[in-house]
């Protein structure tokens, strides 16, 4: 089996490449840190099944071109996975939060499907192939103080699902998760209740299990589906009484920004 994830050096894309390599898997990791991601693969049993591919996801062609290098080096990757994104406290009414905005898109959208351009020409012809979007349970509803990343996880929940059926027919599965809370570093700094919190570790195995069932879509934990699926029907005004007093994550300036694939994904919280 040939897995390639981008925005595995930590949080949720590391978990999942931990999983895969316990399983055999033929790896190739995207991470901008090299170093990190290095040691993470220093820790599977095969190593030597494992390729590093430092790059910056937002560099569309030099994604594609080293994505297309490992397909070619392992014989043709079987399932790829959308990992990297970030997540920001963005507000409009700030000309500075405009640019964090756009660096949200181009991560966790325009990344993602640059990610899996690359590879479905191959995939097309082999009539065969994986693709697997993380989105967010923050994608069902806007939560204040995150307009960019709710929006950036409802685009990729629609987009998987454009592309679904457009890859039917050649034979090509497209799978949407969406995560609740996981427990990584920058879930750690939120200033909230995280209901369901999990570890990345209890998320990765719960996810590949989905993987692996050709799912097309899946919210992990299955509690935070449920109360998605609330949320989504409650009438505006509800809506917006629940979430009018909670609490924001902290607005981030792109100058303060240091890596691109953090893999964070909040979720709505029916809490004021």
């Amino acid at each position: 089996m040939n897995v390639f994830i981008t925005g595995a050096s930590s949080g949720i894309g590391a978990a999942l490449a931990r999983e895969f390599a316990q399983r055999g898997a033929t790896l190739g990791l995207v991470a901008r840190d090299k170093e990190k991601l290095e040691k993470l693969i220093a820790t599977f049993p095969r190593p030597d099944l494992c390729t590093p591919i430092i790059c910056d996801v937002t560099d569309r062609d030099e994604l594609i071109k080293k994505a297309r290098e490992f397909d070619k080096q392992c014989g043709g990757v079987d399932i790829v996975i959308a990992d990297a994104g970030i997540s920001m406290g963005v507000k409009t009414q700030y000309y500075e939060d405009l640019e964090m905005f756009d660096k949200v898109f181009q991560t966790n959208v325009l990344a993602m499907a640059t990610t899996f351009h690359a590879f479905l020409p191959e995939m097309i012809e082999r009539k065969r192939g994986t693709l697997v979007g993380i989105a967010s349970v923050a994608g069902i509803r806007g939560l204040p103080g995150s307009e960019a990343y709710c929006a950036s996880k409802s685009a990729v929940i629609t987009y998987c699902e454009s592309l679904r059926i457009e890859m039917k027919k050649y034979g090509i599965d497209v799978l949407t998760i969406s995560p609740g809370f996981v427990k990584t570093p920058l879930t750690a700094g939120n200033p909230y209740k995280m209901p369901f919190i999990l570890t990345p570790e209890e998320f990765a195995e719960r996810a590949i299990k989905a993987i692996l069932a050709k799912k097309s879509y899946t919210t992990i934990p299955w509690q935070m589906g449920c109360l998605s699926k609330i949320m989504r029907i409650i009438p505006n005004s509800l809506f917006d009484k629940i979430l009018s007093h909670r609490k924001q994550k902290p607005r981030k300036h792109l100058s303060d920004q240091t890596s691109n694939k953090t893999d964070e994904h909040d979720t709505p919280k029916a809490d004021g």
